[in-house]
């Protein structure tokens, strides 16, 4: 019987860790650490939470940089059954706060910062004090694992609530049920580049998936030139990020000869610069889709059609324009949130509040958002097809649409551009082109030229912005 059929999460990847032995996993400035060293950071933490009294069920907020420690805390606190919930950088305080509220036993960290908090505050290099005891797994299947936060940009954070179950379930750590799209992806992580935040779901699982592919995970502070700088060979890049990747190889190219994979997602990337981008760098773009509720749902490699997210190895049903989906590790609610969560889990199904379609290929197409609309003489038009007809047009590389109000209609399309080449598009020639394709209501009353569009935290466009 497989390990993880035994033990729960995270005794998979402790034991990716062990067979790698003297191999090195990590990297961290000029500091190269193996397997073995990686599970004694992994044991000796653990031994301390557990000196601690913290165990199954006690929640434990991390707040971490991106060092070997930092990942060893993360697996340690699971080992221990502990209810994760990961502190990024560049939440808000009331957002902090809403996390450290969440039924928090403990804080443990290797910051500086001081998060004003009473709860206890256990440093890392305190409990590597700790000698170093057999590793068990002491999560309880039906236990909530980790709290997932949603990137909060209608507001606080919502806390997707994934059980050890769940998460033991996982596709990354597995090889035997790795899709064919990771599968591909799997061959390029010799060198995946970590920054910013190990409490990033995205970039923790990422980690998890390199490490059992045989790779190295590399560490850097500031991912601007670190793919020239640590010969990494793949990285997670938001669309914004992409577009200012792509003009700057255009202008003035660094040496990318090492990169492999680019790891594109939290927001749709239009066919055009999916194009742009895969002319410029070459076959490096895995462009995901997925929701903090429900992990991966599809991929796109680089020899899939522009403009989609590839076949999706999971469930995924289009119940009236609106996709629902089921996937291996997803979430089982909204932590505290009965409301939300009786409209978003349904019947073992995540109701994703996007709209999408099959080409006729099988593959993904997303269309829009189901509450991004305008309503337009009382009459309601999702926002999503009208930014891709926008995105059409020549002189667009980037369309970005908002609902404003109106003294006729109640509200009318506000159109945001990020210009190609400089050239700013007409309104009437705009206007001319959404007409013709979904009718005069959703055409743009205005249009504003904008550089690049304004980002969250999270580094997703952040439309909220763009209304100010």
């Amino acid at each position: 019987m497989p390990a993880r059929d035994a033990e729960p999460f995270p005794r998979a990847v402790l034991d990716v860790l062990g067979a790698a032995a003297d191999r090195p996993v990590f990297e961290h400035g000029t500091r190269v650490v193996t397997g073995a060293e990686i599970l004694d950071l992994v044991a000796r933490i653990a031994t301390g939470l557990r000196a601690k009294g913290l165990g199954p069920g006690d929640g434990l907020a991390l707040l971490l940089g991106v060092n070997p420690e930092a990942f060893a805390a993360i697996l340690a606190a699971h080992a221990v059954g502990a209810r994760v919930v990961g502190v990024r950088p560049g939440l808000t305080d009331a957002q902090v706060w809403h996390l450290l509220g969440l039924d928090i036993a403990a804080v443990v960290t290797d910051a500086d910062d001081d998060l004003g908090t009473a709860l206890p505050r256990l440093e890392v290099a305190d409990l590597l004090t700790s000698p170093a005891a057999a590793l068990e797994c002491s999560g309880r299947p039906e236990d909530v694992a980790r709290l997932i936060h949603t990137s909060g940009s209608t507001g606080a954070p919502k806390a997707c609530a994934q059980t050890y179950a769940s998460i033991s379930n996982a596709w990354n750590v597995r090889p035997d049920a790795w899709p064919p799209v990771i599968r591909d992806l799997a061959t390029r992580l010799d060198r995946y580049l970590v920054f910013g935040s190990l409490s990033s779901y995205v970039m923790f699982e990422y980690a998890v998936l390199t490490l059992t592919a045989g790779g190295t995970v590399v560490a850097a502070g500031n991912p601007a030139d670190a793919i020239t700088r640590l010969r990494a060979t793949a990285r997670v890049i938001t669309v914004p990020g992409l577009a200012k990747l792509v003009a700057a190889q255009r202008t003035d190219p660094a040496d990318l000869s090492t990169l492999k994979a680019l790891l594109v997602s939290g927001s749709p990337l239009t066919a055009e610069r999916h194009r742009e981008a895969l002319d410029v760098l070459g076959p490096v773009l895995f462009h995901g889709y997925g929701q903090t509720e429900t992990g991966m749902i599809s991929m796109a490699t680089p020899a899939d059609p522009p403009g989609t997210v590839g076949r999706p190895p999971t469930d995924v049903e289009i119940r009236d324009g609106e996709l629902f989906v089921r996937t291996p590790a997803q979430a089982s609610s909204y932590w505290d949130n009965q409301e939300e969560s009786a409209e978003v889990f349904v019947d073992g199904w995540v109701r994703t509040r996007d709209l999408g379609r099959f080409d006729d290929g099988g593959n993904l197409v997303l269309t829009g958002r189901v509450r991004d609309v305008v309503i337009v003489n009382a009459n309601l038009h999702y926002i999503g097809p009208i930014e891709h007809a926008i995105a059409e047009h020549p002189d667009v590389a980037e369309a970005y649409v908002v609902a404003v109000p109106d003294d006729e209609t109640g509200e009318a399309v506000h159109a945001f551009v990020v210009p190609r080449a400089g050239r700013v598009p007409e309104l009437g020639e705009l206007r001319e082109l959404v007409t013709a394709r979904l009718g005069a209501a959703s055409a743009p009353v205005r249009v504003t030229a904008i550089a690049e569009p304004p980002v969250a935290p999270s580094g997703k466009p952040d439309k909220r912005q763009l209304t100010a």
